[in-house]
């Protein structure tokens, strides 16, 4: 009991870090994006990543040591679709995480180096796509909790 009360807490912080993360990519990336912009933007989507892949890891162990049990999830529609969407949500995010990434190189090949703006237009339209994306998530979880619906 301990153990589920335990993975179920891991799980709820790493999500709300997660949408922390993500909200704060879009307020950054709604202002000018510097140099310094863009070194913060590559620590928060390090952190982003990490929190993901942790979530990742501990839903699976949620799956394996929950009190639900695994079979409990095997046959639930909506978990089947809250983990579709959460894949959805990685994929989309390998966009802006490759961005970023070549931002940086640019930067340190060139210290003057600003976005252009089209970019930084498609990059907040990836992250706003992911927050609406997790709050689809949201209702499917409160739907799964259910099974059987609302």
């Amino acid at each position: 009991m301990l153990l589920d009360l335990f993975l179920a807490a891991a799980h709820h912080l790493l999500i709300f870090g997660l949408v922390a993360m993500l909200v704060l990519e879009s307020a950054i990336l709604r202002g000018a994006v510097d140099a310094a912009a863009v070194r913060r933007l590559a620590g928060i989507d390090a952190g982003y990543g990490m929190s993901a892949v942790l979530l990742l890891i501990v839903g699976g162990l949620r799956l394996l040591y929950g009190i639900k049990g695994w079979q409990y999830y095997l046959h639930n529609p909506w978990f089947h679709a809250k983990f579709g969407a959460f894949l959805l949500v990685a994929a989309l995010s390998v966009v802006p995480t490759l961005r970023v990434l070549r931002w940086r190189k640019a930067l340190r090949a060139d210290p003057g180096f600003i976005p252009a703006a089209a970019e930084l237009a498609r990059m907040r339209g990836f992250v706003r796509l992911q927050l609406a994306l997790i709050a689809a998530i949201f209702v499917l979880a409160a739907a799964m909790a259910r099974y059987g619906g609302f």
